[in-house]
């Protein structure tokens, strides 16, 4: 019997999350309404979900503040629906962790493709290409067990980040275009979003450099792309 894909819908709305809901169901997938940033927490705490849904201007807790809470325990990809159009709201959100963002009021058919990719991405990403350690310098990925260290201490990476360093040790040589990682970590074309990849891009190598300060990992070569520093 094959387990159901579950989603949980974090909207205040009742009118949205039953939208989103209806959306979920159509597409074949399995949804759970949460109304609250409160009660949110309590059903990521006792199930498991493939994705989440989440407003930001929640009562009580916040989106954001679920949003860090999500990262701090998950890598389950998190698509932000929001209200909120600013270019600074959406840059933080990508930095915390959050995997999308779309802002209302959306389209169906928008929400419905995208759900989909993030799915499509989460998969494959999950599916470990090696059970062979890939190394670089001094990280280490271990595909099989997800797990990745800079100079033998660990380090947290999401879901994302993860997947953008596993395409470059897969390849360490070649130079990699922003659409090379964005087919690559995204699961879908790419439609000259420069700011998503830039900010996912300046995550991954602030997390290697505050692992290694004296070390640069990944070069950025204008015009073309990105490729692992010799």
């Amino acid at each position: 019997m094959t387990t159901p894909i579950r989603i949980l819908v974090v909207e205040d709305d009742n009118d949205i999350n039953a939208l989103l809901c209806s959306i979920i169901r159509k597409s074949g997938y399995e949804p759970q309404a949460a109304y609250s940033g409160t009660e949110a927490l309590l059903h990521l705490a006792n199930g498991t979900w493939d994705m989440v849904l989440l407003d930001l201007m929640l009562p009580g807790m916040s989106g954001e503040d679920v949003m860090r809470r999500v990262r701090e325990a998950s890598h389950v990809p998190v698509l932000i629906i929001s209200a909120k159009l600013d270019q600074r709201t959406k840059v933080d959100m990508l930095r915390t962790g959050a995997d999308d963002y779309i802002t209302k009021p959306f389209d169906i058919e928008e929400v419905s493709a995208r759900i989909d990719s993030q799915l499509r991405r989460s998969r494959r990403t999950a599916e470990p290409s090696s059970s062979k350690e890939l190394r670089h310098k001094d990280i280490v990925v271990d595909p099989e067990a997800r797990t990745v260290s800079v100079g033998g201490q660990p380090i947290t990476l999401t879901a994302r980040e993860y997947s953008i360093l596993l395409l470059f040790l897969s390849s360490p040589k070649k130079v990699f275009t922003k659409a090379n990682v964005y087919r690559s970590a995204w699961g879908d074309e790419f439609h000259d979003d420069d700011n998503t990849i830039n900010v996912h891009m300046s995550n991954l190598r602030n997390k290697l450099s505050r692992a290694n300060p004296n070390e640069e990992y990944i070069e950025t070569i204008w015009g073309m792309g990105y490729r692992l520093r010799t």
